[in-house]
């Protein structure tokens, strides 16, 4: 019998189904993320996912010691690793760090990546944060910051319109290949499946 606890995960993986590290991967490549979903029980953890994962922890030990300086702020009330969940979107997800200014009502997602490069797909997820934020408190999330751990910096994200609606479509995208469960097309920057983990699955591309 499914405990309390255990039907109310069930009930929030249906009402929420993807992850928002599942947008992100959708972002570098849309079969990554039909696989996973369509093919759960054979995918390998990497080396790294599971050196990000370190990489993380060890990171926010050295954030909770500095200033908020890095992300151009005098003062900020910090939050880690904060569960966030919208209905609305279908997402659900961690942020690794949220800043809080209570002053001027507006709420900042970071997160932290083991990349010296912001591509889209991690803005992406970033924007995603910004919108579970203003969803479950009522505030203001126009920028974020991805914190290169590489380079110990930190590079602002305008949460504009523009990214706004392309989250929307993309994530429209993602429920429609869940619902219909078709095989999106393949990233057209073939250099990433070089070293993907799924390669041998797409048989169309080589």
């Amino acid at each position: 019998m499914i405990q309390v606890q255990e039907a109310a995960e069930v009930k929030r993986d249906i009402e929420a189904p993807f992850r928002v590290t599942d947008l992100k991967q959708w972002v570098y490549c849309p079969r990554i993320l039909y696989y996973h979903i369509c093919l759960p029980d054979i995918r390998p953890v990497t080396y790294k996912m599971q050196a990000g994962v370190e990489a993380g922890r060890d990171e926010e030990g050295r954030e909770a010691r500095r200033s908020l300086r890095a992300y151009g702020l005098e003062e900020g009330r910090r939050e880690f690793n904060l569960p966030l969940v919208s209905d609305r979107l279908g997402l659900r997800g961690v942020v690794d760090m949220v800043i809080w200014l209570d002053d001027k009502g507006e709420v900042i997602p970071v997160d932290y990546k083991l990349s010296e490069i912001a591509g889209t797909h991690f803005k992406m997820q970033l924007v995603a944060y910004g919108l579970m934020l203003e969803e479950l408190f009522g505030l203001t999330a126009r920028r974020g910051f991805l914190y290169s751990i590489p380079l110990r910096k930190a590079e602002e994200v305008p949460l504009d319109k523009r990214m706004r609606d392309r989250l929307v479509a993309t994530l429209d995208a993602m429920h429609r290949m869940l619902r219909y469960e078709f095989m999106p097309e393949p990233t057209p920057q073939r250099a990433k499946c070089v070293a993907c983990e799924f390669r041998r699955f797409c048989n169309d591309i080589f």
